[in-house]
């Protein structure tokens, strides 16, 4: 069994200003789902003393200047850790001009170039992503609408997890967890969460 902090969006106090040993002392990895800090990540990586793997959120344009040190970018990309095989697909629905924003049609294409990298594994366990899926946490407005590629990559693969970010629980009442008719758990990790697999 792996277990997993899962963090995104909000610098969780918990685990930077009143960090403590006894609280990730079983922890084996750290996913990022963006829009972070690179000093947090960082900290975390260093403190938690294990890998920190992450994708872009929509408002990480900084990491061109300065990527997080001692992490694993894994936006567009397919990794195995350990025997789990994670694949990660960042940034939101585009809603204005900038990096780490793409149409429907983009997100499906960067889909579609890792199939055969997931063909080649045999699937998927977890799948990273910044923004929800569609129907599945997204909100009206466009910048927080889903992607409709993340459920057929949920359909066509069936991973045990989803994890994003992007919708912030200071928005209103947000369903934290869902399940998807394919059986995959989704999660929205926002500030952060302990998955195991």
């Amino acid at each position: 069994m792996m277990k997993i902090l899962a963090i995104a969006d909000v610098e969780e106090p918990l685990l930077w200003d009143y960090w403590k040993h006894d609280r990730t002392k079983d922890i084996d990895l750290i996913i990022s789902c963006g829009d972070l800090k690179a000093s947090y990540l960082e900290f975390l990586t260093t403190m938690v003393n294990v890998p920190l793997l992450y994708v872009h959120g929509n408002h990480d344009d900084r990491y061109q200047e300065e990527p997080p040190g001692g992490c694993d970018c894994i936006d567009g990309k397919l990794v195995v850790h350990n025997g789990v095989r994670i694949m990660g697909l960042g940034g939101s629905m585009r809603y204005k001009p900038g990096e780490n924003q793409y149409s429907e049609t983009a997100m499906f294409m960067r889909a579609m170039k890792l199939s055969f990298a997931v063909a080649r594994a045999g699937g998927i366990d977890i799948l990273v992503t910044h923004a929800p899926a569609k129907g599945y946490g997204d909100l009206d407005d466009l910048p927080h609408t889903g992607f409709e590629t993340f459920n057929s990559v949920m359909r066509h693969y069936h991973p045990h997890y989803m994890l994003h970010g992007h919708v912030h629980s200071s928005y209103g009442l947000i369903k934290k967890e869902h399940l998807h008719p394919s059986g995959t758990k989704i999660f929205n990790v926002c500030g952060y969460k302990v998955v195991e697999i």
